[in-house]
């Protein structure tokens, strides 16, 4: 299959829906929710617009590396010094697996990490290749839980008060034009910001070309693996947005004041701030799941004990609750790492 195995077109076919399906909504769920009497094909073609956009910026600014350099220590090529070649990744059935697994959590609404759940397997599948990337990612994904958990806090504390408030008690009114302009503007910034992270747990199943100059590792794909895979997100994506967001949907629209234009601006704001700021420390990947739910519960708690906008004990239970299923998400995609290799071939990776 021109040196695509069957294997990674399943993978990546797989990875494309459930990844989409699943944290494209944390990210766009404020967007879906609160332009709910839109046609879904007007929102569809706009989210669409800018996906092919920051592929596109990608590939071109890039190198042909839409992966934004997150691909970088999971592409190693074997020996040392200056070298390149093209990097087939040896994607088994179980390497398939996983993104298999989401789609079944996505369908009870469980707000799993791809990221882990996806790319812990080859994290953990690539020996001493990968050593210590699995490591990196947990620290830098509870780092963004936390550091978003502090911003929803601070933020929400100093705004609740006011411009919740204002928001709850006029719910009713149409807000004004200028509102909706910012929410579009903010989307824009929020969904290109999120694509450059989660991009790669889709394009890890097809094969790159990989050079390292002076310890520097550089990933690029072809041009036609790009345009196909590009062609499957946007056609998913019709899917997502016709259905309205599916089952993940329900936690965005479970917080407080999410379905409105100017509520949802804010949050839109703050995590795709968070997100750049983690995008340029390092591109080591990471969990967007995490950020996304530490600024919730961060937001949540406020509004509950500045606001008093909900009861505090449902406030607490639900931050509980989606931290729990996180983390059950990633003791999942643990298991799933250590257990596939094992019936698949008697061995297990190497941590």
């Amino acid at each position: 299959m021109g040196g695509i195995e069957v294997f990674g077109v399943i993978g990546f076919a797989v990875a494309a829906y459930a990844v989409v399906a699943n944290d494209s909504i944390q990210t766009l769920g404020t967007f879906l929710a609160s332009n709910s009497k839109r046609p879904w094909w007007v929102l569809w073609i706009f989210a669409s617009t800018i996906l092919v956009a920051v592929v596109a910026y990608g590939y071109i600014s890039g190198a042909g590396d839409v992966a934004y350099d997150r691909l970088d220590k999971l592409s190693v090529l074997p020996g040392e010094g200056d070298r390149s070649g093209t990097f087939v990744p040896g994607i088994q059935w179980w390497h398939a697996l996983p993104p298999l697994v989401l789609l079944v959590m996505t369908r009870y609404g469980i707000p799993v990490s791809t990221t882990f759940l996806v790319l812990t397997l080859f994290a953990l599948s690539g020996g001493s290749a990968t050593e210590g990337v699995l490591q990196s990612m947990l620290i830098k994904s509870a780092l963004g839980y936390v550091v978003a958990f502090v911003v929803g806090v601070i933020i929400w504390i100093v705004i609740s008060r006011t411009f919740e408030r204002w928001v709850f008690d006029t719910k009713e009114e149409l807000p004004w034009p200028y509102w909706v302009m910012f929410q579009w503007m903010s989307t824009t910034f929020l969904w290109s910001q999120w694509l450059m992270q989660d991009l790669a747990n889709i394009f890890i199943y097809l094969p790159r070309d990989v050079s390292v100059i002076s310890g520097e590792t550089h990933v690029s794909f072809d041009l036609t693996y790009v345009i196909g895979g590009t062609i499957l997100l946007v056609v998913i994506q019709a899917y997502i947005f016709a259905t309205k967001g599916g089952e993940i949907q329900k936690i965005v629209q479970s917080k407080v004041n999410t379905v409105d234009v100017r509520a949802a601006t804010i949050v839109d704001v703050f995590y795709g701030i968070i997100l750049f700021v983690f995008k340029e420390i390092s591109n080591v990947p990471m969990s967007t799941t995490w950020v996304f739910l530490g600024l919730l519960a961060g937001r949540e708690l406020a509004i509950a004990y500045v606001a008093h906008l909900r009861n505090k004990r449902e406030a607490v239970r639900d931050v509980l609750s989606d931290a729990g299923r996180a983390f059950l998400g990633l003791i999942i995609s643990i298991l799933l790492a250590f257990a596939m290799p094992f019936i698949g071939t008697g061995r297990l990776p190497s941590f």
